[in-house]
């Protein structure tokens, strides 16, 4: 019985969706009574979780990488030499390389060592175990939120 949809009249195709809606509810009313499990293929289908996403081939992977380094020359041509030459700022010459960028000399090294050196000096001369801070807070910073607040209220 191959009949198309177009050649149906308005009675039977009435007729198809009334029949169509009585199976679907007889489906509905066997699943509920069987447990939840899904009788026909459209609602089997519906509950079989979805699948792992597919893969894509390393052939695949190296197509789109072509394609796209394709279209970033075809950007890189229309730009122009000016996109493509960029002007970079001279640079000082230094003797040190990039990787000891912030390196100190060995000079200033020492120099930094006396200078802690005669104030670790200074601190045990003074009998002090630690040294002060050369800022030292008031007692309102060095104290807890709690201890503020009963000063404000003094």
């Amino acid at each position: 019985m191959t009949t198309s949809m177009s050649n149906l009249s308005l009675e039977q195709l009435k007729h198809a969706v009334a029949l169509k809606e009585q199976i679907e509810l007889l489906e509905r009313e066997l699943a509920r009574v069987l447990g939840g499990a899904p009788t026909s293929a459209a609602s089997a289908a519906r509950a079989v979780a979805p699948s792992k996403r597919g893969e894509i081939s390393a052939a695949g992977r190296a197509r789109i990488a072509a394609a796209q380094r394709a279209r970033w020359a075809k950007q890189k041509k229309a730009a122009g030499p000016k996109a493509t030459a960029k002007a970079r700022p001279a640079q000082k010459p230094s003797t040190a390389s990039k990787s000891a960028k912030g390196v100190i000399s060995a000079a200033g090294r020492a120099r930094l060592s006396a200078l802690a050196k005669a104030r670790w000096a200074k601190a045990r001369k003074a009998g002090k175990k630690s040294l002060q801070s050369r800022f030292p807070r008031s007692p309102r910073q060095s104290k807890g939120r709690l201890t503020s607040i009963r000063l404000a209220l003094n």
